[in-house]
């Protein structure tokens, strides 16, 4: 009995090591992963640079919590300052993940239930309206009342019906949110997130709550409600419960003085020259440098690094424990990670959740994406993630270019990813 009971005991130890996980560097081979295939990513990325496909990237590469490849190459900007590997990137939309795991810590409290109509908590959304008719000439428009109203859950999938400004799809929309004055991404003008989702309820809606899978500014609208709930500043909320915690050191929505240096520059390609991406691009460049620094995007705001996003990523393969510290319950991440968007994401290769989009077996069959639930999104500046429960391998690159290009590093780096796994 007592050498069952020690078992048991060495059992738990061993949980309890796995569950609080933490990333540190360590030979690819003692983990599995193949030193010979690392180096292929690395020419690749190496040729990319050299063809001037990109200006900059920096990769991560992670597998039972080791990191097997943390490399930076090219350069940060237009004048050709080397890139360094904890410089730090506009993550745009990887931004989503993150409010939406703080969205669920709160619903771990039970501050609420995920099909609570959004206006119980915002009152401004109480009886949403469809678009009907618009008129090009003024951008006027009739409505329809929706049958249904918005929950909480429809805006964290992206089922809501809103819409999202200047990178909808539907011209409409863009230019209803413009004439509006809706912000859409981020802003050096002194905006507060509450006062631009109380003018984003009153505008129409895409379609029925619910109906379809929409990309939309849902998680800006749940930044606010996070606000609302827990009574802390949006940013506020994410330092205490979820940087700190996860020591995110590097990230945040605005960069202090002493580590602006360290912003990549978003850039684009004129012929065979890379030069830096200006306002006139339909957003200001500095926005988390410079200006007003109040407006905080749940949907696209943050800035990061590698090495941060790949502690977060890290914490949901360890089931939502890290660095000592558990930010969610081990059901409360395959919850996140189920499918919450039934047959109206984007085809039987993915699904998506309620943080993530997660592949499918199908996806699996198709070959070079990763093990089905593999979670994955990307941002609006070239930068993406991917992790694999079942491997425990995280992949993140991380690139600052916008516009027309001939960039195939993400497909090629993700399937060489996978292929480095050799154990």
């Amino acid at each position: 009995m007592k050498s069952l009971f020690s078992f048991f005991a060495l059992l738990f130890v061993v949980f309890q090591s796995s569950a609080q996980m933490q990333l540190e560097k360590a030979s690819p081979e003692s983990v599995g992963v193949s030193t010979e295939r690392l180096e292929r990513i690395r020419n690749m990325l190496e040729e990319q640079i050299e063809t001037n496909k990109l200006p900059g990237a920096v990769a991560l590469i992670a597998k039972d919590g080791k990191i097997v490849f943390y490399e930076a190459f090219g350069y940060t900007n237009a004048q050709g300052e080397k890139l360094e590997r904890d410089d730090i990137f506009r993550i745009a939309s990887q931004t989503k993940a993150i409010t939406a795991t703080a969205v669920m810590m709160l619903w771990e409290e039970g501050k609420f239930q995920l099909d609570d109509p959004v206006s119980k908590y915002i009152p401004e959304f109480k009886d949403p309206v469809i678009l009907e008719n618009f008129n090009e000439a003024d951008s006027s428009y009739t409505t329809r009342p929706a049958e249904n109203e918005i929950s909480i859950r429809d805006l964290i999938t992206h089922t809501s019906g809103i819409g999202y400004g200047m990178i909808d799809g539907d011209e409409r929309f863009r230019k209803i949110y413009a004439k509006a004055g809706i912000v859409d991404l981020f802003t050096t003008n002194p905006v507060k997130i509450g006062d631009n989702i109380k003018k984003l309820a009153r505008l129409p809606l895409h379609h029925e709550p619910g109906e379809k899978w929409t990309y939309s500014e849902g998680l800006d609208v749940l930044g606010y409600f996070i606000e609302v709930i827990s009574g802390m500043p949006f940013d506020e909320f994410l330092q205490k419960r979820l940087f700190e915690p996860l020591n995110m050191n590097d990230t945040g929505f605005y960069i202090p003085d002493s580590k602006k240096e360290r912003l990549v520059q978003v850039q684009k390609k004129e012929g065979d020259n890379w030069k830096a991406l200006g306002a006139e691009e339909g957003y200001d460049p500095d926005y988390p440098v410079k200006g007003a620094k109040a407006f905080f995007s749940g949907g696209a705001g943050l800035t990061s690094t590698a090495l941060d996003y790949a502690k977060f990523l890290q914490m949901y393969l360890n089931k939502g424990a890290y660095n000592g510290n558990r930010i969610l319950s081990p059901l409360t991440v395959d919850m996140i990670l189920a499918n919450h968007s039934r047959d109206l994401f984007m085809g039987p290769e993915n699904y998506y959740g309620l943080a993530f989009g997660v592949l499918t077996e199908a996806g699996e069959d198709k070959g070079g994406q990763g093990s089905a639930g593999t979670f994955e999104w990307g941002g609006y500046f070239n930068t993406q993630y991917f992790a694999d429960p079942e491997t425990d391998v995280i992949g993140i690159l991380l690139k600052q270019t916008r516009g027309p290009l001939e960039d195939d590093s993400a497909w090629k780096f993700r399937q060489m990813v996978f292929s480095s796994i050799v154990e």
